[in-house]
């Protein structure tokens, strides 16, 4: 039946949780694109038929074929467009500077079947994790967000990543989970993140470093 790999594609979205991405699924859609391929040739071929041969016949096999064009196209660009929300959205969650893992994996071509990368929501499959221009689209929109925040809050920029919830209090007591080296607050004053260090700082000086697994807040 037509249009099945395309709805099949879509579910796989469905069922994926929230903040993570599958494997780009390079082979789904070559096969929606050479279903597609196949349809607009039947029906050119058809249409040719009924214009010459007065086949009045074959007009609802070519809108069957037609529409069944249509919902393959939206099927795949819904596909597309939901890929690059979630991947819009590691710039949000991890900032400009993405852990050493998952740019590891964003630029890997290959990799274990078995092998996953985790995140707070779950595994990351590793091979084919996204598609080069999937990777080109990243690196735009990146550089895009950061040149939007230079224009806001006069000459330091202002970074919209920071408090995507209303802070609570402006001061946090976190917990190192890894040797990160010196951090140097507000004031200039430098802090030495050690490994099981804990310490009380700014909760948008931290924020990105929780997202990273650098930090940990110690919740009461």
């Amino acid at each position: 039946m037509f249009c099945n790999r395309a709805m099949e594609m879509v579910r796989e979205l469905q069922r994926a949780p929230q903040g993570q991405l599958l494997a780009f699924n390079e082979d789904g859609l070559r096969q929606i694109l050479e279903e597609m391929k196949n349809l607009y040739e039947q029906n050119q071929s058809d249409v040719n038929e009924a214009k010459s041969g007065g086949r009045s016949d074959l007009i609802p096999t070519i809108k069957f074929r037609h529409c069944s064009l249509l919902r393959n196209r939206r099927c795949t660009i819904a596909y597309l467009y939901d890929r690059l929300l979630r991947i819009r959205a590691l710039r949000w969650e991890y900032g400009s500077v993405l852990p050493n893992v998952l740019r590891f994996h964003m630029s890997a071509e290959e990799g274990s079947p078995n092998s996953g990368l985790m995140t707070r929501t779950g595994p990351w499959p590793v091979r084919n994790w996204a598609a080069p221009q999937e990777i080109e689209w990243f690196n735009h929109y990146k550089k895009s967000l950061a040149t939007y925040m230079r224009s806001l809050g006069g000459d330091e920029g202002l970074d919209i990543t920071q408090d995507m919830k209303p802070p609570k209090s402006l001061y946090i007591e976190v917990r190192c989970l890894k040797d990160f080296g010196e951090f140097e607050v507000d004031d200039g004053t430098p802090v030495l993140l050690k490994k099981n260090s804990q310490h009380f700082l700014p909760r948008w000086k931290c924020e990105q470093l929780i997202r990273q697994g650098v930090l940990e807040h110690i919740l009461w």
